[in-house]
This record gives structure tokens, sequence and C-alpha cells, in this order.
């Protein structure tokens, strides 16, 4: 650590960045000078926001089942049923139709999550969750870990994520989603069934994440 001829006491990263702006010939911008002529509001309807955000999840890979606001037991149901699940667990809070699940749905033992372990996680069937919200563009899902929605680890250990989704709760851009996340809560953002390409460029699902993510959307 240096100091300059005022006697202010100077860093060695300060002297390095110093040393970078004088051979570049240019300091940094201040951060307002950044331009920010982006979009941050879409003019979509809902119904036009479920449809593009149905199709960029189905895209990915994602199955979506749209349903009336009265049939989300129904619909949950029909995707366990053909999932073949048999445990499948819950974060607490959780709700259909506005009534409380139960220990079971159709013969399906619903695990409330108490802190189960990652190996007792990845010994069940699934996991079903709710959404902070959802981006219509880029066909993504984001959890906050608000109600119903859980611990991270809930959307990240099994191979089975059911979400259930408001179509009030889709907005169109990034930007939008952004203006209505706290940044203090700890996000997860999910585009389709965790994938990657990275060896040999084969596409591989379920490497860091769900093998399997299915969306039922609730219209107005």
């Amino acid at each position: 650590m240096g100091s300059t001829s005022t006697g202010v006491r100077v860093t060695a990263r300060d002297e390095m960045l110093a040393r970078i702006r004088t051979a570049i010939g240019t300091g940094a911008p201040p951060a307002g000078d950044v331009p920010r002529g982006y979009r941050t509001v879409a003019d979509l309807d809902t119904s036009a926001l479920a449809g593009l955000l149905t199709e960029r999840l189905r895209d990915y890979g994602t199955d979506v089942r749209r349903c009336a606001p009265g049939g989300v037991r129904s619909a949950v149901g029909q995707a366990l049923a053909e999932r073949g699940a048999r445990r499948v667990v819950v974060p607490p809070g959780l709700s259909l139709d506005g009534a409380g699940l139960g220990a079971s749905l159709n013969g399906v033992a619903l695990i409330t999550d108490d802190g189960l372990s990652p190996v007792a996680l990845d010994a069940t069937d699934g996991v079903i969750t709710t959404a902070a919200l959802a981006i219509a563009e880029t066909g993504t899902i984001v959890l906050d870990g608000g109600p119903g929605q859980g611990r991270r680890a809930l959307s990240l250990v099994p191979d089975y994520h059911l979400c259930i989704l408001h179509a009030s709760q889709i907005v169109a851009i990034v930007p939008e989603a952004l203006g209505r996340l706290d940044p203090a809560r700890p996000c997860t953002w999910i585009s389709g069934p965790s994938a990657t390409s990275d060896i040999e460029f084969d596409r591989v699902q379920g490497v860091h994440g769900p093998l399997a993510l299915e969306v039922i959307l609730i219209e107005p």
C-alpha cells in the first residue's frame, strides 16, 4: 500500500486500475452515463402473455397444462398420475383450489418439507410448488422462496418439478420481472428442465436440477 503526494493512502488495486486507465487513455464511464434505452414494459394482454409463455416453455421441453381456477386439484392429480408419482414433496403452506392439501392426493403421498435432507429429497418422485412470477418472452419461471415455493433445494434436487402458476403472474419481459421482485430475496430462475451440452455438445437433461419440469397454468 502506497500514498500520493497529498498523503492519501493508495491500495495496490487502486494503483493497478489507475495504470490500466492511463494505458487505455480514458477512465471507465460513470454509471450514470450508461444508456438505459431498453424496453421496460410490453403491451400484451393476459391471453397473449399466457400464449407466449406456453409456446416458450414447450420449446424448452416443458409440459404445460392450462386449467380454470377450480380445476387445479384435478390437473395436479392428473399430472402426478401420468408421471407415475407415488411420493411427492410439498412446501409448507401450499394449497390447491384454496384448500389445504392433506396427506395424499389420488393415492399420491404428499410429504411436507420440514428440512428434508438432500438424500431424502432425492428419494421422492418430485415436488409441487407455486412461483413468484413468470416471464413470457424468455419462458422463465422465477421462484423467490415465497408462500408455496419453499426453499431452493426443493426445486433443484427432485427429478420432477410440478409448478402451479396463475396467468396474472406472467409479465412480458425481464425488466418487468425485476421491477416486481425483491432483490433481497434468493431467486431461482428456471427456463425449462435443467440441461447442459457441455460434454461433446450432447444435450443432457437433469444434470444440475430437475429432469422434467411441468407447469399448470391457471387461466382467468
